[in-house]
């Protein structure tokens, strides 16, 4: 009998359904707590996950987890684990379209809430030491000053976090070491500090025994797989100045991983109209 693998919450499938369950509201509550040091006493997950919507990540669909706090402030969450490099640009494009969703025509500006992103990556990204970094858009003659508070956000670097000792007493880390399941005894201490998290452990063991649920969860690490294998073979044969033919060969298996055309442009050296040629000629 083959051996299932163990399913975590790097998962994008698992972490959308875990955290936006219903029932499940606390474990959200006492992550953000932790990252947010603002007591949050109760929280509204936008949208409830559901399979259906779950199984649109068959084709490499975009998931975010979003949650309105009791203070009315707005909290995106995405789950990266490989470096496209542009999550930049994404996580910019990306906040102002959650104020938009959020800004019904004739709100006063004075009304708007907070938006905070949140970005969990499983890659390293800034080249300092911290793994946990908050944004604030300050003065350029006066870095002390934060000039607008509308937005802001998080990166959670994970690799950093495995080069450290972290602190076991910080909820924080504790969450951290859970959600990344990369050292067991280190999630095991969690479980021991944290009641919330030792909970949150037997949830996962019951949510990840749900056989649609664990369908969806393999197919989405098929997909992480098969986009790996695209990105290596156009790379390879990139190498070679072959044909347009070629070129256009390998935009076509890119644009079946639903690859960001940007992306294929850089790769394949195509241009834009040539890259929507093959997607209206499909």
């Amino acid at each position: 009998m083959q051996k299932k693998t163990e399913l975590n919450l790097k998962n994008d499938i698992i972490f959308q359904a875990f955290f936006s369950r219903k029932g499940n509201e606390e474990f959200l509550i006492d992550f953000l707590n932790a990252l947010l040091k603002i007591e949050i006493k109760q929280i509204e997950i936008r949208e409830e996950v559901n399979l259906e919507k779950l199984s649109k990540r068959e084709k490499g669909g975009r998931l975010d987890l979003q949650a309105k706090l009791n203070n009315g402030i707005i909290v995106n969450i995405e789950l990266q684990l490989r470096n496209n490099r542009n999550i930049e640009e994404r996580t910019t494009y990306y906040s102002g379209k959650v104020i938009s969703r959020e800004t019904e025509r004739g709100t006063d500006y004075k009304n708007i809430k907070q938006v905070i992103m949140i970005n969990i990556l499983d890659y390293e990204m800034l080249g300092f030491d911290e793994y946990v970094s908050e944004t604030a858009i300050v003065l350029d003659k006066h870095r002390e000053y934060e000039v607008l508070h509308g937005i802001k956000w998080y990166f959670i670097e994970l690799p950093k976090l495995r080069k450290r000792n972290p602190d076991m007493n910080e909820k924080l880390n504790q969450w951290l070491v859970f959600i990344d399941n990369y050292d067991k005894e280190l999630v095991k201490l969690a479980e021991k500090k944290n009641k919330t998290i030792e909970k949150a452990k037997i949830e996962m063991r019951y949510l990840t025994g749900e056989a649609e649920l664990r369908r969806l969860a393999d197919l989405e690490e098929k997909w992480e797989m098969d986009y790996n294998s695209g990105i290596s073979y156009a790379k390879e044969e990139g190498k070679n100045e072959g044909k347009k033919e070629k070129q256009i060969e390998i935009a076509k298996k890119l644009l079946k991983l639903n690859m960001p055309v940007e992306q294929i442009i850089e790769i394949t050296e195509l241009t834009k109209e040539e890259i929507e040629d093959i997607i209206n000629n499909k």
